[in-house]
């Protein structure tokens, strides 16, 4: 696995946005780990959040030209990634949408780069649960001149089914022919720090470990 990943991981635990217990998520799933990325509320947390995704965007999206967050949880994620990624030498727009339209001053939906028919877009968000959200930013765009969708960039692919057999993000990648790529996944978070100790402490133990084996194997893909 990559520094970087696993970086990211110890970054999620030590600013307890990865948790290990018994959650009851929104889909009524009683999940073994939680996974809050909104725990990053200072500067200090967002750079270091946007410096993750750039690294992980380097290494996998060659071709892009406009770096675009869905409102609001997007916005501050484009902006400190493009950012970050200046630093690593790749400098790109960034855009994101207003949920409402403006008729004076600044007309639009979109604030930034200037999207139309011609440009490479990259997607930047938290999650994808069930893959509305995606529809409807993959829509917006379509009456932005239509551009290239290059791919979906995410925190955390929690490789877990949706409605179906299959996961949103596989759907996705399926039915809307678009790629969607993880800072880290199930798998790696669950690999990395099976006995792992983190400021001297373990954080998933055997037991806690087993625990995430058994909801893979019942919810997993």
């Amino acid at each position: 696995m990559q520094e970087y990943k696993k970086e990211f991981i110890e970054f999620l635990v030590k600013n307890d946005a990865l948790k290990f217990g018994e959650f009851t998520l929104k889909s009524g799933r009683l999940s073994p780990y939680f996974i809050n990325t909104g725990m990053f509320k200072d500067g200090k947390g967002i750079k270091k959040l946007g410096e993750f995704y750039a690294k992980a965007i380097k290494e996998n999206f060659k071709e892009f030209d406009v770096l675009f967050g869905p409102a609001y949880k997007g916005i501050p994620l484009c902006v400190s990634t493009v950012m970050e990624l200046s630093k690593l030498g790749v400098n790109k727009g960034y855009a994101f949408n207003r949920k409402e339209s403006k008729d004076h001053g600044e007309k639009g939906n979109i604030i930034g780069t200037k999207i139309d028919g011609e440009s490479k877009v990259l997607i930047i968000d938290d999650v994808i649960t069930a893959g509305t959200a995606v529809r409807e930013t993959l829509n917006l765009l379509k009456t932005e001149g239509n551009p290239k969708i290059i791919g979906i960039i995410i925190s955390v692919n929690r490789k877990e089914k949706g409605q179906s057999e299959k996961s949103a993000i596989q759907e996705i990648e399926e039915n809307l022919k678009v790629k969607v790529t993880s800072i880290v996944d199930f798998d790696e978070i669950a690999g990395y720090l099976h006995n792992k100790k983190i400021d001297g402490k373990i954080v998933l133990d055997d037991e806690k470990f087993k625990k995430m084996m058994e909801y893979k194997k019942k919810y997993g893909v």
